[in-house]
């Protein structure tokens, strides 16, 4: 082996190569998807269902629930939502039963909240949608999947952005990478448009400000003072009855006073008409934006989703751009740090060396056994169809020190039983055997205490599986290669840069 370099020097550049595709090729994503033992169901109906029809809605699902579904309990809300308020808006927070009890793929949290999609799916006057928490509460939306924001930068009028947001839920919908694409926020809603003709309104003495005031405190209402009753201060709210601000003829009847004091109607310098238009208007990042949530399909990782929409926004009109937000947005972050990440640990790895052998070309025979174990950790995720998340390249960054750890094992021996005078092909094959035993005893040891994460279920499981996975497979590429292939790593390093023993004590 040590004898002909050439071959195994060539095989290792193979499986650097291969190391290299299987990385590139492995889906990528931030968190892995957690069975947190809860879940959400959000209800939208038209605008103004009244919150009887939405009650009997949620009610539906909630009888569904508890008896199709390994439900513990179920908690129901009308008129609130996490996409906004209102009578035709519901939620139900549901809690399933513990871990130990629905062991089962089927049981698992993902596959009960398809279920509810599919049950509840295609209904024309209902929006119905189950929705899992985010590993990471707190950070962006309040739903797993991707936080995607669709932004107005051509300063594009509002029913022509509205018309680009339809087109990108309607390509989506059809991509096969993506599940769930949906406006996270409320339709347009019925609005009275009220237009002063400030030209009429001018030449009437009225003023704006005065307008404005008028109709913020009869219809909204306002604090003027306080009065003492019963030795208590209480607050004066003015607004106008009731009975006189439940029509549309009602804003016209309104009087303003002019300039000359004297009270001029609404209606005469005013019109209303009825439209549609948002709840509310809502910005990122200084443009007016829409909120868009969804996941992955089954089978692709948030990666894959978060590139399809992107490249689905790209097909959009001229003036429609996008950012990311939450998760996603840290997502993207983490995604372009991984490499600095990688080459850094390498480098403080390799400078230690270099202090340690007190020598630049020994550190190269323990750096070149990292892609060893780094093609045992890529292998073993990849058979348990797991992405490249945060928790494997944490995992990763370990897999760099063992690996290193199992070459500094051979080479240190090596070095020294070279420099007291063997050859160089009889101290590598007796460090070898003599490092034999405790590079697989403590390669054994590490292995055998990261089995329980790598096969754990239950409350974060899918945190311990991914670093658990892929330091299982790193730790056995790493042994079993690293017998073979550092001692031509190392029998190599020292025939290109000439090692010289220790010099024979003069007597």
């Amino acid at each position: 082996m040590v004898k002909r370099p050439v071959r195994f020097l060539a095989i290792f550049l193979l499986i650097v190569a291969a190391t290299g595709l299987m990385l590139r090729s492995l889906p990528s994503s931030f968190l892995p998807d957690e069975d947190q033992g809860n879940f959400m169901v959000t209800v939208t109906m038209p605008q103004g269902t009244p919150q009887k029809e939405t009650l009997e809605v949620l009610s539906e699902i909630d009888t569904y629930l508890m008896e199709n579904e390994p439900i513990t309990s179920t908690f129901s809300i009308g008129g609130f939502s996490i996409f906004g308020n209102g009578p035709n808006s519901g939620m139900i927070f549901i809690t399933l039963k513990p871990w130990d009890d629905r062991k089962s793929a089927e049981h698992h949290i993902t596959a009960v909240a398809g279920r509810v999609n599919a049950k509840f799916a295609g209904r024309v006057n209902a929006s119905i949608l189950a929705l899992t928490f985010p590993p990471l509460p707190e950070l962006g939306s309040s739903t797993g999947g991707f936080d995607f924001r669709l932004q107005n930068r051509g300063g594009m009028p509002y029913r022509e952005f509205v018309a680009a947001r339809d087109q990108l839920l309607g390509i989506a919908a059809a991509d096969p990478k993506l599940a769930g694409v949906m406006f996270a926020g409320m339709p347009d809603t019925p609005q009275l448009r009220l237009d002063v003709d400030r030209s009429k309104a001018q030449a009437m003495g009225v003023s704006m400000d005065d307008i404005n005031s008028t109709l913020a405190v009869m219809f909204g209402s306002d604090y003027v003072g306080d009065f003492i009753l019963n030795g208590q201060v209480r607050k004066i709210i003015v607004q106008a009855e009731g009975v006189n601000r439940t029509l549309v003829e009602d804003v016209g009847k309104l009087r303003v006073r002019n300039a000359k004091g004297d009270m001029v109607p609404v209606s005469a310098f005013s019109r209303t008409e009825w439209i549609t238009g948002p709840p509310n208007l809502t910005r990122y990042n200084g443009y007016p934006a829409f909120s868009i949530n969804g996941a992955a399909a089954s089978g692709f990782s948030s990666g894959d989703a978060m590139s399809a929409i992107e490249q689905l926004t790209a097909k959009l009109p001229k003036g429609v751009g996008y950012d990311w937000s939450g998760q996603s947005y840290e997502e993207k972050i983490s995604g372009s740090q991984a490499s600095v990440l990688y080459a850094l640990s390498i480098l403080i790895v390799f400078l230690s060396l270099a202090a340690l052998y007190e020598s630049w070309s020994v550190p190269f025979s323990v750096i070149l056994a990292v892609p060893l174990g780094i093609i045992g950790a890529v292998a073993g995720v990849m058979i348990r169809d797991m992405p490249n998340d945060i928790y494997f390249r944490v995992g990763l960054i370990a897999i760099i020190g063992l690996s290193a750890k199992n070459a500094i094992l051979i080479v240190e021996v090596a070095k020294d039983l070279y420099q007291d005078g063997m050859t160089l092909i009889d101290a590598t094959v007796e460090a070898c055997r003599l490092r034999l035993r405790p590079i697989i005893m403590t390669s054994l040891a590490f292995g055998m205490g990261v089995v329980p994460l790598a096969f754990a279920s239950g409350a974060s499981s899918g945190a311990q599986n991914a670093i658990g996975t892929g330091v299982l497979g790193g730790i056995t590429t790493a042994t079993v290669l690293a017998i073979f292939f550092v001692p031509v790593f190392f029998v190599a390093i020292m025939k290109m840069a000439g090692g010289k023993k220790k010099p024979e004590p003069q007597t």
